[in-house]
């Protein structure tokens, strides 16, 4: 799907070198994906401490059963 953005051909340029990108593309892509990968990871830091641990669970024991 072609999608047409303005963005500052300094920053994709700056972009394509740092990441030695051949393409404009090749270092939006990349940029996109990093952001994405940033955005679930703070999603997940946001459920520390709102799960409810078992200080019982033995885990090496489930491991027997198997």
């Amino acid at each position: 799907m072609a999608t047409n953005l303005q963005i500052d051909d300094k920053l994709i340029i700056k972009a394509q070198r740092l990441g030695k990108h051949q393409t404009k593309r090749a270092a939006v892509t990349k940029a996109l994906q990093d952001y994405i990968s940033r955005l679930e990871q703070e999603k997940i830091l946001r459920l520390f401490g709102s799960i409810d641990y078992d200080s019982d669970y033995d885990y090496k024991r489930q491991r027997l059963k198997s």
